[in-house]
């Protein structure tokens, strides 16, 4: 089967429906600006979403919970000293109590700085080789050393910002396939419309010796065409949308947001997407022109 995708000068001559053609070339831009923007936003939740997995895979908070400041004091004095004491561990550091209350302050108000107001210690630790078995281990030596320590995976506390970018991953694909279904309605429509409007001249070149699938070649070379000049302007307004989003998720200073800038690889995809939608176009149109003329005959 002979696919083409670019119509000739004879192809626009016959095909001559040039109100309809800059109808089907603004509502293909249209449709590929929004797909754009989906999959710009699925795949960027990707990237923000691995570099997430990345930075909490091997970091544990440890909480020294003890009513006696001189208690509290002296277990975290001895949890600091058995985490760094660990191969597992490649680093522990406590937490400032400053940073401490000022991070309580918006929850707690002033009471954050009352000295009858007991504030656990915290204690940062990044793992040498980010595993399960490995924070368990790290957990079972703190929980040894002192019985008012607790140990807490980041990512746990976390875990609802992955549920919503798992949840925003896959609204962005669900948007990406009903673009294409739309697109592919689209393409039915207008073929079936152009049949319609060049009836005439079908009947004219079927009479001249043309087969359907000539006819039908006529037709998905011009769609394409129109999908390919669409797809083009709605991708590179789409990319400049893009890049004003991205210059401000940059000044923003956030480390989540950062992570989710996408890659030349991403950018490939996209720039595909133009030539995606179009053999997509290509083969609705040529199904659906066959199917008709063979209806009619």
């Amino acid at each position: 089967m002979s696919v083409a995708m670019f119509s000739t000068a004879a192809d626009r001559r016959v095909l001559d429906d040039r109100r309809g053609t800059r109808a089907m070339t603004w509502i293909m831009a249209i449709m590929l600006f929004l797909t754009v923007l989906a999959a710009a936003l699925g795949l960027g939740t990707v990237n923000a979403a691995d570099a997430l997995d990345r930075e909490l895979a091997g970091r544990l908070t440890v909480q020294v919970v003890s009513a006696d400041p001189a208690v509290r004091d002296r277990d975290t004095r001895a949890v600091l000293a058995a985490l760094r004491g660990m191969p597992a561990v490649s680093r522990a550091d406590p937490v400032d109590p400053a940073r401490l209350t000022e991070m309580l302050r918006p929850w707690l108000g002033d009471a954050s700085t009352d000295a009858d107001v007991p504030l656990p210690s915290l204690i940062d630790v990044d793992l040498s080789v980010p595993s399960d078995e490995a924070a368990a281990r790290v957990a079972n030596g703190v929980r040894a050393t002192a019985a008012s320590a607790r140990v807490d995976s980041q990512s746990r506390w976390l875990s609802p910002v992955a549920d919503f970018m798992r949840t925003l991953i896959y609204a962005a694909a669900a948007l990406v396939l009903l673009m294409a279904a739309a697109t592919t309605a689209v393409v039915l429509l207008a073929a079936r419309a152009g049949l319609e409007t060049h009836r005439d001249t079908i009947a004219i070149l079927h009479m001249l010796g043309s087969t359907d699938v000539q006819v039908a070649r006529l037709f998905q070379r011009r769609i394409a065409l129109d999908t390919m000049v669409g797809g083009v302007i709605g991708t590179l307004a789409a990319t400049l949308a893009i890049w004003a989003v991205t210059g401000q998720m940059a000044g923003l200073g956030s480390q989540l947001l950062s992570g989710g800038v996408l890659t030349r690889g991403d950018w490939l995809l996209l720039a595909l997407l133009p030539l995606i939608f179009a053999l997509v176009a290509t083969l609705a149109a040529r199904i659906a022109v066959l199917g008709r003329l063979r209806q009619v005959q």
